[in-house]
């Protein structure tokens, strides 16, 4: 009886353990704004809808998108595994945005309280590690 309760807990702690290195995308808020001299674009996603605005005061109206259930798979997948303390790392694989070149862009996760930002890089040219999460967040804005 003894080994019994000692593999079921073992099974069960177990499981738990690793379901919250997971993080979960319900809860998050992810912010991609990308702005220069004449552009402004900042996408929201939160809990399948995403929101985007191209008014730098926020007053503008806001484009409202349902996120399909395939896209919201697709996205959750990417950020599932996400090392959130690593953004702040990341280096920017081009250096475009100095000379006018591209948007200045960044990627803010608001998660449990707490938020994470990555340093600014170049619109369309995020660091390799969240180049799938960024592309499809963009892609929600070209729709």
């Amino acid at each position: 009886m003894k080994l019994f309760t000692m593999i079921f807990l073992s099974i069960f702690l177990g499981k738990s353990c690793s379901s919250q290195t997971k993080n979960d995308l319900k809860t998050a808020v992810l912010e991609y704004t990308a702005n220069t001299r004449g552009f402004y674009q900042k996408i929201t996603v939160q809990n399948q809808l995403v929101l985007v605005s191209n008014e730098r005061s926020g007053m503008g109206l806001q484009e409202e998108i349902k996120i399909s259930d395939a896209d919201w798979k697709e996205l959750v997948g990417y950020f599932e595994n996400f090392e959130l303390d690593s953004l702040a790392t990341l280096k920017a694989p081009t250096e475009k945005r100095f000379y006018d070149g591209a948007a200045i862009a960044n990627l803010k996760i608001t998660y449990q309280g707490k938020t994470f930002g990555t340093p600014a890089f170049d619109n369309g040219f995020p660091p390799e590690k969240i180049k799938k999460l960024v592309d499809k967040i963009n892609s929600f804005a070209k729709n």
